[in-house]
């Protein structure tokens, strides 16, 4: 695969700017500085070295707890704290750590480097979580991570082949604005939850604010007090706002921690820490255990269930690493100012090939498929604009396999309140969507819905896909829709049914 060089005068033609003076928007008659800034073509998109490095902090910071929670799904510290698959085989935590660190950082990089986009890549939640419950009930560790590889494979020749892009040049404007409004609120509903500002019920209705209708833990308040602080330092426009709010409330978040000795939060301690307890303790530095890199096996799982229940297992896999990943980067270039009239973007079938691989990297160390981070947005809040910033914060994935200790100072509901501010900032695209038809605005408007409330950017992506299709032909549009709409909608019919169909093949 060849490596795409950046343009010395990059296309601006039909691309969406922010307001001058706003990063995104290229200072008038400023040349580069210098070969890292005519690589990246910072001056060129209204950046500075100063935005890219804090934007690829501020991604890092906002993403480092998948070098915590992805050991956690997917091992842990003995066959009773974790997954065990078909054989009894199980994943030990401190090994998933550290490919999760080194397939993150390598493809961050990578991704920085040919894409040239400020997104960076990790093991992608909704994949490890079914790799997890329901993958490994019937095949092995090895041969679970041998899907994924195929899974990442079919999305590399995807992308080579222009299908991807193809695909994503059909959809409608309106319903990619959709999307990056769904994953505003999709994000804001993960931080929400994520800090316990928003919890479960038990008898009652889905979701409460915080315990019984009431804020009651201080880890929550300072997830509010975070959210605060970044808030107003962004409506204030201070250079550097969001990381500078992370630095101070995972400061008061220590402080807290030393004073009243929270801990972590289980049954018995609800009011302490979600995920990362803000304290430095043990070791700073640990060298990697990368035992589990080349852990897989490609065909195991169809000699072991057979070619059609394994199939129906890389249609899931496909499905949701597929469109997952092709909105979230909707999302993200929308939110950087750096998407054409069309929705598409710079380098599109570079980052596509390149996400592709990630996925395939992923399932070969065995931390499963890496794909792009809707956590990122925060780095494109703070100012990224560039894959320079990805390149940052793959670095500090990197960093982080040896310093896992720092990488845990912060906590998830630090984290989340920077989520919430950014999802906020990504929710404005709501104006570009034509609610006066009805045939739009409906559809638009299930997209953003489905996504917080199904916990997933896919499903929210194929019930757009579906009610777009069925509400314009049946209003007398039919010609007017893209015949790939009808393919993908199609596709997405088979997708949301595919329980029943695994049981019948099964059968």
């Amino acid at each position: 695969m060849a490596i795409i060089q950046p343009r010395t005068r990059p296309r601006t033609d039909n691309v969406q700017q922010g307001a001058p003076g706003t990063p995104g928007t290229p200072p008038a008659g400023l040349q580069p500085r210098g070969l890292i800034d005519r690589y990246f073509q910072i001056t060129a998109r209204g950046s500075s070295l100063g935005r890219e490095f804090r934007g690829g902090l501020v991604t890092f910071f906002t993403m480092a707890y998948i070098v915590i929670l992805n050991p956690l799904i997917l091992g842990g510290f003995g066959p009773d704290s974790a997954p065990v698959d078909v054989a009894g085989n199980w994943l030990p935590a401190a090994q998933v750590g550290a490919v999760t660190g080194l397939t993150a950082g390598v493809m961050t990089i990578l991704f920085g480097l040919i894409a040239n986009l400020p997104f960076g890549l990790a093991a992608g939640l909704g994949i490890n979580s079914f790799l997890a419950v329901a993958v490994i009930q019937d095949v092995t560790w090895p041969e679970a991570m041998g899907l994924v590889v195929i899974n990442g494979v079919l999305i590399v020749i995807f992308g080579m082949t222009g299908a991807r892009t193809a695909i994503f040049r059909a959809i409608p404007k309106d319903l990619k604005a959709a999307i990056t409004v769904g994953i505003g609120l999709f994000i804001t509903f993960i931080g929400f939850v994520d800090s316990g500002f928003v919890r479960a019920t038990e008898g009652g209705p889905p979701v409460q604010l915080g315990d019984n209708g009431s804020i009651t833990s201080v880890p929550t308040l300072v997830f509010v007090a975070g959210l605060l602080i970044i808030g107003i330092l962004v409506a204030r426009k201070v250079q550097g706002g969001i990381l500078i709010g992370i630095v101070a409330t995972t400061v008061l978040a220590a402080i807290l921690e030393a004073t009243l000795q929270l801990g972590p939060a289980s049954e018995t301690n609800p009011g302490g820490w979600h995920l990362n307890t803000p304290v430095l303790a043990g070791q700073i530095f640990a060298v990697p255990d990368l035992t589990l890199v080349g852990e897989f096996d490609i065909f195991g799982s169809f000699a072991r269930i057979g070619g059609l229940a394994a199939t129906m297992l890389v249609f899931t896999l496909v499905f949701t690493n597929f469109f997952d990943a092709m909105g979230t980067m909707t999302g993200l270039a929308k939110s950087a100012g750096l998407a054409h009239k069309d929705g598409t973007f710079p380098r599109l079938k570079s980052a596509f090939i390149v996400e592709g691989i990630g996925a395939v990297a992923g399932g070969a160390t065995s931390g499963s498929s890496n794909t792009v981070y809707v956590d990122s947005a925060a780095g494109i809040g703070e100012g990224a604009r560039t894959g320079l910033a990805s390149v940052v914060t793959g670095v500090l994935f990197l960093g982080a396999m040896f310093l896992t200790p720092l990488t845990s100072v912060v906590p998830i509901e630090v984290a989340a309140s920077a989520l919430v501010v950014v999802g906020t900032l990504m929710s404005a695209q709501i104006r570009e969507i034509n609610f006066k038809k009805f045939s739009v605005g409906m559809p638009a408007f299930l997209t953003m819905i489905t996504m917080p409330l199904t916990y997933s950017i896919a499903n929210g992506i194929g019930v757009g896909f579906i009610v777009w299709v069925l509400v314009n032909s049946a209003s007398g549009r039919a010609k007017k829709i893209h015949p790939l709409m009808w393919l993908v909608a199609a596709g997405f019919l088979v997708y949301f049914a595919r329980g029943p169909i695994s049981e019948m093949l099964g059968g």
